[in-house]
């Protein structure tokens, strides 16, 4: 078994030569694997899950659509020729790599300039409606500030495992903020839909900002 920690997601380095042969026989367990970024983080499945025809075409519910309607930013894909379009309306969009992680090549709309523009319509890239963060007022120091946060479910066999929050400023989640890093998150009551998971409830963050 192999616990792979590469960024490379698809393995097309020729230095994991071996490691992909072995993966593509069968001769490794390789976890995660490729598929498991093309299924669940590879950008551009949100484009798919953005868009009612495409869902209903695939036999989804009219309760999931709803659901996933009301929590996925819409999702587009960036072309060519739709570079007048996404340029005028930049300043409500957030463009990211469709294969990329932990904020690496992501920007906000409002801060491009032509030149990223650029590379951004000769790259692999989607282009997000703009949600703003949520935040909490936190006391460090007898200093109060606003944090960003995001809430992360950790999922095993389509079951929540875990409910965590992560407290940081700046564009991506760091552990440098202080005052920020992971924060307890507690279920305060059942969500009532009932496409949802049975374990997936609503959830507060406490007063109590950090763990450890």
């Amino acid at each position: 078994m192999v616990y792979n920690r590469l960024t490379d997601f698809y393995l097309e380095d020729p230095a994991r030569a071996a490691l992909r042969a072995a993966y593509e026989s069968g001769s490794v367990v390789l976890t995660p694997h490729p598929h498991a970024h093309a299924l669940y983080a590879h950008k551009m499945n949100l484009v798919t899950l953005s868009k009612e025809a495409a869902l209903a075409s695939l036999g989804v519910s009219e309760s999931s659509r709803a659901i996933l309607a009301a929590g996925t930013p819409r999702t587009e894909r960036v072309t060519a020729d739709r570079a007048d379009e996404l340029w005028a309306t930049r300043r409500t969009r957030f463009f990211k790599p469709a294969a990329g992680y932990a904020g690496k090549g992501a920007y906000r709309g409002d801060k491009l300039t032509k030149r990223v523009w650029q590379e951004i319509l000769a790259g692999d890239y989607v282009a997000q409606a703009l949600v703003p963060p949520s935040a909490r007022l936190v006391e460090v120091d007898g200093a109060r500030s606003d944090l960003k946060l995001g809430v992360r479910a950790y999922v095993y066999a389509g079951k929540i495992q875990l409910i965590a929050a992560r407290l940081h400023q700046g564009q991506t989640t760091n552990f440098r903020t202080p005052g920020g890093g992971f924060a307890p998150v507690f279920v305060i009551g059942e969500v009532l839909s009932p496409a949802c998971n049975p374990c997936l409830k609503q959830t507060a963050l406490t007063d109590e900002r950090k763990l450890g």
